[in-house]
């Protein structure tokens, strides 16, 4: 097989080798390249590929169509929306990604959010530096807050466990699945979800349903002393919306970790003229345990996928 990685998994060279020597062991061919958008580009590193090995760089139908020997592509990530699956499978792709590697450290990250924003970290730092005091900055405990998770997969459910713990009521969105009320959650439509939450955090992926599912209307519904959290997928949330809802102080915050197109942000992205709001450029997956993780279920999947027991399948 004719093995090919389109970006760095972001591990060390080390660990790299050891995973490329085995396949190498075993007859396989491997090669590496920078990461390239351009699509010729692309198209001429995938030209003889029999695997394809991406993270999250956009992956097109043109380019899908123009590799004739390609059977396996196989994503380092756990959203597939960078990637025209529906190219893929009518070439016959086989397609699996890496669900489950990144569900502490977003969950984290998400966790991270929340307090930061309650306790006005960042604007009482800024104070501290200034020599100034906590006048007029004072925060809100977690404990006894109502969470609304929007998307109760894996990174949802672990959130909902990790806030649980914390002293919170944990609701969510009853729309994507038939999930029934458990020891921890209670489900429930959109609107009622809005109307209870003093967070809202979205854990769903992209998908035709979900996109925009936080627009104008759907922030009406919301708390005016409420956080929103969005570590999933920009798509999810109507940034010229959200801005506005900032600005015009209809919720009190919102972090950010995606967006609509990848960091780095141009200066047209609304969400940098929003104020409180915690912006961050796509970090959520992104930790040394997580890189490491990830790389073993990519390389797992090769092995799987050639053996003829495909795992992860999209």
């Amino acid at each position: 097989m004719n093995i090919v990685l389109m970006e760095s998994l972001s591990i060390d060279n080390d660990l790299l080798e050891r995973y490329v020597r085995k396949l190498i062991n075993n007859g396989h061919n491997f090669i590496s390249y920078q990461r390239d958008d351009n699509p010729e580009v692309q198209k001429q590193q995938l030209k003889n590929a029999d695997i394809a090995i991406i993270a999250n760089m956009p992956l097109c139908k043109d380019v899908i169509k123009s590799a004739k020997n390609l059977k396996f592509i196989d994503i380092a990530f756990t959203g597939v929306d960078h990637v025209d699956i529906q190219a893929a499978k009518e070439q016959g792709i086989d397609i699996s990604n890496a669900s489950g590697y990144s569900n502490d450290s977003v969950a984290e990250l998400t966790l991270c959010m929340i307090l930061t924003l309650l306790r006005n970290v960042r604007e009482t730092e800024k104070k501290c530096h200034q020599g100034g005091t906590k006048d007029g900055l004072v925060g809100n405990e977690l404990k006894g807050k109502t969470v609304g998770i929007i998307g109760t997969g894996s990174i949802g459910s672990s959130v909902a466990k990790i806030l649980n713990f914390l002293g919170c009521k944990i609701i969510a969105y009853n729309g994507f699945s038939n999930k029934k009320d458990d020891e921890i959650i209670t489900y429930m439509p959109l609107k009622e979800l809005l109307q209870q939450s003093d967070i809202v955090t979205l854990h769903c992926p992209s998908t035709n349903e979900s996109k925009h599912l936080i627009n104008k209307e759907s922030i009406s519904f919301m708390k005016k002393d409420a956080i929103l959290i969005n570590t999933a997928r920009g798509a999810i949330v109507d940034s010229y919306a959200l801005k506005d809802a900032l600005n015009s102080n209809k919720i009190r915050a919102a972090a950010v970790d995606v967006f609509d197109k990848e960091p780095p942000l141009s200066d047209e992205e609304p969400l940098l003229s929003a104020k409180n709001i915690l912006l961050t450029p796509h970090i959520a997956f992104a930790t040394k345990e997580s890189m490491q993780k990830r790389a073993k279920i990519v390389f797992e999947n090769i092995d799987m996928w050639i053996a003829g027991k495909q795992i992860n399948k999209v």
